[in-house]
């Protein structure tokens, strides 16, 4: 997507997001789910070190457009991974609804169609787009179908009995806490390295 030439991110709108802190204390839903992401990321040193070299170069990466909500198993598995980021590089980053905020979202469309997040978008010091990612990682794209199909497929069975929702629900929860979910979340860190690699000068 070719970023718009003049964007509605303002370096003043970008201060009107959200900490992280207050992103999740406006959270309607899902704040354990939000919880549980964050402490099961982390930052090895080798990408921390990674991420800290691109914010030093010049025209690196200072701060982070995070557009989310709550209700999303992408953002409760994505934004925590971007607190790390944000935490371990240095990069600020600020939050927003992205139902409160049409107009942001609109730029930053997934094949310019699709309203899907979490997006997160990174700038220079003096607010110049550098980049920005969309949803999830290609990893958990070509995962899905394979890991969560079968799963998908006894959720949306008709007449589903009290027994079979209970545990079809067990079984979404197992896999948001299992190993395949937690590759999601170190995938994000690396495809964000590779990504700022590829679009820092």
């Amino acid at each position: 997507m070719v970023q718009q030439t003049k964007s509605v991110v303002t370096p003043e709108r970008y201060r009107q997001g959200l900490t992280y802190a207050g992103f999740l204390a406006r959270l309607d839903r899902n704040q354990e789910r939000f919880r549980e992401n964050y402490e099961g990321t982390a930052v090895s040193a080798e990408d921390a070190a990674a991420l800290k070299a691109l914010v030093a170069r010049p025209g690196g990466p200072a701060k982070i457009l995070l557009l989310g909500e709550a209700w999303c198993p992408d953002v409760f598995r994505g934004a925590p991974v971007f607190a790390r980021i944000a935490e371990a590089s240095g990069m600020e980053l600020r939050c927003f609804f992205r139902d409160e905020n049409k107009d942001i979202m609109a730029e930053f469309l997934k094949g310019g169609e699709f309203e899907s997040i979490p997006v997160a978008v990174f700038y220079t010091a003096d607010h110049r787009y550098i980049a920005h990612w969309i949803e999830r990682p290609a990893l958990a794209n070509r995962e899905m179908k394979e890991k969560l199909g079968p799963m998908y497929a006894r959720l949306r069975k008709p007449d589903m009995t009290d027994e079979e929702k209970a545990a079809a629900k067990a079984e979404n929860i197992a896999f948001q806490t299992g190993p395949i979910w937690a590759n999601w979340r170190q995938e994000t860190i690396r495809e964000v390295i590779h990504l700022l690699e590829a679009s820092v000068g």
